[in-house]
């Protein structure tokens, strides 16, 4: 089976609930279109120790939600920012930043070792 570029990351809420964090190709496209700026550029920032903005987090943070919401297939309404604010407020912002750059770190390294083998 082939799983592809895929990170996934959950952030456990005060309240005992869960909210997924998912990234893909697709979910990183459209992160770089809201934020006008690379993802690469976001990892190289937070490894010279550039501080990770808190509206670059936000972004990300609502992104890997909506992803995680369409691939769960649970339909209602789209994530939005209020939503990745409240998520903030509840954990803090490094235990948000962790929890986005861990599955875009898994997007980004993916090599394509988790592919299947063809058939002989």
């Amino acid at each position: 089976m082939v799983t592809g570029a895929r990170g996934e990351q959950s952030i456990e809420l005060p309240d005992g609930r869960q909210v997924t964090v998912l990234f893909t190709n697709r979910a990183l496209a459209q992160a770089e279109k809201a934020l006008g700026k690379s993802i690469t550029s976001l990892v190289q920032a937070t490894r010279r120790d550039d501080d990770l903005g808190l509206g670059d987090t936000l972004t990300l943070l609502q992104v890997g939600m909506e992803a995680a919401r369409r691939d769960a297939n649970a339909g209602g309404r789209p994530v939005t920012a209020q939503d990745a604010l409240d998520v903030m407020d509840a954990v803090g912002f490094t235990a948000v930043a962790l929890a986005v750059m861990s599955p875009l770190a898994d997007v980004l390294a993916y090599a394509g070792e988790d592919a299947e083998s063809p058939p002989a």
